[in-house]
C-alpha cells in the first residue's frame, strides 16, 4: 500500500465536467504516481485547537467521461499526516474561503505541502493582484465609488466591470459612455457602493485573439496559450460562457509578462497559476483553481499534469515533516 497521501479541497467531484477539469487531471497524475487520494469541501476540514483535521473521502479516479470516480467511506485524520493538499475550491473568494486557509496553514506548519500556499492565496486576489505588475496590465480602477467609476469611464470611453470575488464570467459587464445602463451596472456590481469593484479599460482584441489563458508552474510558463474567443454577441472570453478555443504559441509580449511575474509567484508559493492576457495586457492572475490543463494537453501533447507533479514532488521532498511550533 502506498504511504504517500494527497487530498484535494474542491467542489463536489460528481458535478465536474471530466473532459475539461484540471483537478481531475491532477488526481489522475497523483494516482499514477502512487498517492492515496482523497477529496473534500470546505465543510470537511476544521481546527481542533491547533490541530488541523479533515473528514475526507478516499477516491479512485478514471479518465472516463461517463465514470470518472469511485468513492470509499470518509476517513478522519490529522491533515498534517498528508503529504500534499491541493486547494482547488472555486470562488467565490469569501470570508469562509479565507477561514479555510487558516486551517490549511496549520497543516503547512506540520510539513504538508499546500498547493497553492495559504498565505499566497490570501494575498493574491485574482482581480486585484494584477496591480502588482503595473507594466503588464490595462488601465485599472478598484473602487466602490460610483463617482470614481464614472470618472474612469469618461477617460477610457469603454470599460469592463467585474466583481472581485467571482469567476467564469459571472457578473462581468461592458459599458461605454453612451450606455444608458452604466449607472445600473455600477450599482449592481458594487452592491450600491458596498463592494469594491474592478473596472478595466476595454481591450478590443478580445473579439479576434480572445482571452488567452497561460499556465505557469513554479513561475515558468507552458509555452502555449489557450485562447478563449467570445461567442458572437458576447464579450466574455470564458468557456463556461460559450467561448470557443484555439491553442497557439506565446507571443513575445506574453513571454515578457511571464518573466516579470514569475519571481513573485515563486516567492509567494503560488506553484500553479494561470494568467489571462488580452491583447498586450494581463487582466487576471488566477491562483485558486486555474483551468486549462486538459485542453492544452490534448492540443499540444505537453504533459502538463506530469510537469506540475514533478515540481510538487521536488517541493515535497524539500519540506520535511515537523512537530507543531508554538507561536505564543
Amino acid at each position: 500500500m502506498s504511504n504517500k497521501k494527497l487530498a484535494v479541497i474542491m467542489d463536489p467531484i460528481q458535478n465536474i465536467k471530466p473532459h475539461k477539469d484540471s483537478s481531475l487531471a491532477m488526481l489522475l497524475e497523483a494516482q499514477k504516481r502512487g498517492f492515496e487520494i482523497y477529496c473534500g469541501d470546505l465543510a470537511d476540514i476544521w481546527l481542533d485547537g491547533a490541530v488541523p483535521r479533515g473528514r475526507l473521502t478516499k477516491l479512485k479516479v478514471f479518465d472516463d467521461s461517463a465514470n470518472w470516480f469511485e468513492v470509499v467511506d470518509p476517513v478522519e485524520f490529522d491533515l498534517g499526516d498528508l503529504d500534499v493538499i491541493l486547494m482547488r475550491k472555486d470562488p467565490p473568494f469569501d470570508i469562509q474561503y479565507v477561514f479555510s486557509t487558516y486551517v490549511l496553514e496549520q497543516a503547512e506548519r506540520r510539513g504538508t505541502l499546500i498547493v497553492n500556499r495559504p498565505q499566497g492565496l490570501r494575498d493574491a486576489n485574482e482581480k486585484a493582484s494584477t496591480v502588482w505588475f503595473p507594466d503588464c496590465i490595462p488601465a485599472t480602477l478598484i473602487s466602490s465609488s460610483r463617482e470614481e467609476m464614472q470618472k474612469f469611464l469618461a477617460i477610457h470611453k469603454r470599460v469592463v466591470v467585474k466583481p472581485l470575488d467571482l469567476m467564469g464570467g459571472r457578473s462581468v459587464f461592458t459599458t461605454d459612455i453612451n450606455d444608458g445602463n452604466q449607472n445600473v451596472i455600477f450599482e449592481t456590481v458594487s452592491d450600491y457602493g458596498r463592494k469594491y469593484t474592478v473596472l478595466q479599460q476595454y481591450i478590443p482584441e478580445i473579439t479576434e485573439s480572445g482571452d488567452r489563458r497561460i499556465l505557469l508552474i513554479d513561475g515558468e510558463p507552458i509555452p502555449f496559450a489557450l485562447a478563449r474567443i467570445p461567442a458572437p454577441g458576447d464579450h466574455r472570453g470564458n468557456m463556461d460562457a460559450g467561448a470557443r478555443i484555439e491553442v497557439n504559441g506565446l507571443t513575445d509580449r506574453e513571454w515578457s509578462i511571464c518573466k516579470q511575474i514569475g519571481p513573485t509567484l515563486r516567492e509567494k508559493g503560488l506553484l500553479f497559476a494561470g494568467i489571462d492576457v488580452i491583447g498586450s495586457s494581463m487582466t487576471e492572475l488566477n491562483v485558486t483553481s486555474p483551468t486549462g490543463i486538459r485542453e492544452l494537453q490534448r492540443e499540444t501533447g505537453i504533459p502538463i499534469a506530469e510537469k506540475l507533479f514533478d515540481s510538487i514532488e521536488s517541493h515535497r521532498q524539500s519540506t520535511p515533516k515537523t512537530s507543531p511550533i508554538s507561536v505564543l
